[in-house]
């Protein structure tokens, strides 16, 4: 296992991402979830992200019953997050912070980020001051780092970062499809990390899962390489980066975690023909017109869509629509619109979704394009 050349306590440069744990029904499957994570600290990694609104509030808890309650402190590291709607004024900052400790069993967080960070948000991170309470926290020994997660283009991060130098650590979206994204701008916003030395956590090395079920022409070009899996090439892809102190993934099952800690366990770089294989995958995405949507849900979580349509949902069973030609697509997509959630069409463009979706997509326009694809 390498040893992190950025955070001496985190062991290795992999990372459990607690958003997308195994589920039974609509609850954290917490028996998965043990062998998951005993897996994970038995290959002798130790580093995990939560966040409050992470499987609707489920994840804090349910890392406390599985990890905390059953390993000793010192085996594993614990990264949180103070997210925007849950505090209004500096006064709710303290104690939503103690109610995530209490949640996850902790007495501290290795780990504190502010989370999210656009142009949007910060403004009221600086009003309700912050980063100046996180920064007294650290001070009282309850955050051993500090640091922020981003979901923004390269400039605004610049600013944040030449306002805010004491900034430990930046977690942000990094993968290959991404990597000269317009949007998302992952090769520019790392190259700000780099101008300014922090640091970089990767968040959706896997984009969702898409860099996993690849379409088929993509698909068959990792296979030629005759190496690891999919998710394996992606992961390496994004840790292959010399800023890079940790790459995260979301694992929903143990199938995922060994295939990961495969990759991960006994990191290798990314090889030229590895590097080559990967651009020529970015040439078949770029060639067909998928939804940038990771999955991660905020939009359903955090703006509580007034006509309950499962937004990430929908936009999947178009991706696989458009990409892979499933003919499941529509089956799935009347799934997705039964028991009380709302078609595409139903969306009234309240606008909710937009705010909080870290991908800054145009979710409105995009519900109306998968009405046509679907409805008709």
């Amino acid at each position: 296992m390498i040893q992190n050349p950025f955070f001496p306590e985190i062991h290795g440069n992999f990372g459990f991402g607690c958003m997308r744990l195994p589920m039974k029904d609509d609850r954290v499957d917490y028996d998965e979830f043990c062998r998951m994570a005993d897996a994970f600290i038995a290959s002798g990694l130790n580093y995990f992200d939560t966040a409050h609104g992470y499987i609707g509030g489920q994840s804090e808890t349910a890392f406390r019953d599985c990890v905390v309650k059953r390993h000793d402190r010192g085996e594993f590291l614990l990264t949180d997050k103070l997210t925007e709607p849950y505090f209004k004024k500096e006064e709710d900052i303290r104690p939503f912070f103690e109610s995530q400790l209490a949640a996850c069993g902790v007495e501290y967080f290795d780990f504190y980020l502010m989370h999210a960070q656009d142009k949007n948000n910060y403004p009221k991170y600086k009003r309700c001051r912050a980063y100046e309470t996180a920064l007294a926290l650290k001070q009282e020994g309850k955050i051993r780092h500090f640091g922020i997660s981003f979901h923004d283009k390269a400039d605004v991060l610049d600013m944040i970062l030449s306002e805010h130098p004491e900034i430990e650590v930046v977690q942000i979206q990094f993968n290959y499809v991404d990597y000269e994204n317009a949007s998302v701008e992952s090769r520019k916003v790392y190259e700000v990390c780099e101008k300014h030395g922090k640091p970089v956590i990767v968040m959706e090395p896997v984009k969702g899962g898409s860099l996993v079920n690849l379409p088929a022409e993509a698909d068959q070009i990792l296979r030629d390489l005759k190496g690891g899996s999919n998710a394996s090439y992606a992961l390496r892809f994004a840790a292959s980066f010399p800023k890079m102190a940790m790459v995260l993934s979301g694992m929903s099952n143990l199938e995922q975690m060994k295939d990961n800690l495969s990759a991960m366990r006994d990191f290798v770089p990314l090889n030229e023909k590895e590097m080559e294989a990967i651009r020529r995958v970015c040439d078949v995405f770029r060639s067909l017109s998928l939804v940038p949507c990771t999955g991660c849900r905020y939009c359903i979580e955090e703006s509580q869509c007034p006509k309950n349509i499962r937004i990430p949902d929908v936009f999947a069973a178009l991706n696989a629509r458009e990409a892979f030609h499933d003919w499941n697509s529509s089956m799935y997509y009347g799934i997705v619109t039964r028991d009380g959630h709302a078609k595409a069409s139903e969306c009234i463009r309240c606008g909710k979704c937009e705010k909080v979706c870290p991908q800054h997509l145009s979710i409105r326009e995009l519900l109306q394009k998968a009405a046509q694809a679907f409805e008709g």
